[in-house]
């Protein structure tokens, strides 16, 4: 069993500080610090964590996979639509360096809600009960990788999540709007 599947919880905890130390250095070199994040003790409604910058509070579902997986789908909870701005962050790795990126990012402009998920299709189960028959799971929806947007670097993932736009000769940011 390799390091991957035998650690996989160890992995994703770690990949999750990852992605978060970068977005918060982001923050301290280029924007005031102006991040927060909060993290949820109880997963219940889709979302794993929350940011909040400039106004903007992104409840957001993380997911992750390695740069070498052929994962081309997310399972979505219907949740997270309910919540302000909720969104979905799929981090690509490089699973020999842990180098993070490319982004994927699944979610509206900043203020506004998660496109919605009603038209996707419902997730079953993985294991089949003793008929062998997959039940649905109602609350959640399969989210193709084509859906999403893909970011390339931290910065572009920061500036989309809070409404910014990238100012390269003053070394800060600016409002979109």
């Amino acid at each position: 069993m390799s390091k991957d599947t035998h650690q996989s919880v160890y992995r994703e905890q770690m990949l999750e500080h990852l992605l978060i130390s970068q977005l918060l250095r982001y923050s301290w070199l280029h924007d005031e610090a102006q991040l927060e994040v909060v993290k949820p003790e109880i997963d219940r409604s889709g979302h794993d964590i929350v940011f909040e910058a400039h106004g903007v509070i992104r409840h957001a579902q993380l997911k992750t996979s390695s740069l070498s997986a052929k994962t081309t789908r997310q399972k979505i909870h219907v949740d997270l639509a309910a919540k302000p701005s909720g969104c979905v962050i799929w981090t690509r790795f490089d699973s020999a360096t842990l180098e993070l990126g490319p982004f994927l990012y699944f979610g509206g402009s900043a203020g506004e809600p998660l496109p919605s998920l009603d038209h996707m299709p419902v997730a079953k189960h993985t294991k089949g009960d003793a008929t062998g028959d997959k039940a649905e799971r109602p609350n959640i929806r399969v989210l193709s990788k084509g859906r999403f947007e893909e970011l390339a670097t931290i910065e572009e993932l920061y500036c989309v999540l809070f409404g910014l736009q990238a100012n390269p000769a003053a070394g800060k940011l600016g409002s979109n709007t």
